[in-house]
């Protein structure tokens, strides 16, 4: 299994509206660049992933899993574009956030400190257990 962060502004698709697609989950449609769009590619059914609330808030606030491979995005008739389907399997008991996982020197290395505009990026395993520890949250 693969680790994953996607991005989204709360305003336009929060942690609400992806648990309240259950178990069918939703496509991780609209992405429009073609590093992100290849890290989808390279995702399997059951990957999990960070959800995480950029703009204001600026947290991982749950965690989701890849529930449909790669597909063409419906969103758009241009066949460059595809997107996997994503559902959520449980809320953070405490949001990380970007100031904490920067101030942690174990996160240095990870994308989303480097490159924190990228919308879709992978996690290394060690990553993952660290801020599911921060957010006091099961990492399974």
């Amino acid at each position: 299994m693969r680790y994953w962060l996607f991005k989204s502004e709360p305003s336009t698709w929060g942690w609400p509206d992806q648990v309240a697609k259950g178990d069918a989950g939703e496509e991780w449609d609209g992405v429009r660049n073609y590093q992100a769009r290849n890290f989808m590619r390279e995702m399997k059914l059951g990957d999990r992933g960070f959800f995480y609330h950029s703009q204001k808030e600026k947290s991982v606030v749950g965690i989701v899993e890849v529930c449909a491979e790669a597909h063409p995005d419906s969103s758009t008739d241009d066949l460059r574009w595809e997107c996997v389907d994503i559902k959520a399997v449980r809320g953070f008991v405490k949001p990380v956030s970007l100031d904490q996982i920067k101030l942690d020197p174990r996160l240095e290395e990870m994308i989303l400190v480097k490159n924190s505009r990228l919308s879709v990026q992978p996690v290394t395993t060690d990553e993952w257990q660290v801020i599911c520890a921060l957010g006091q949250t099961d990492p399974a």
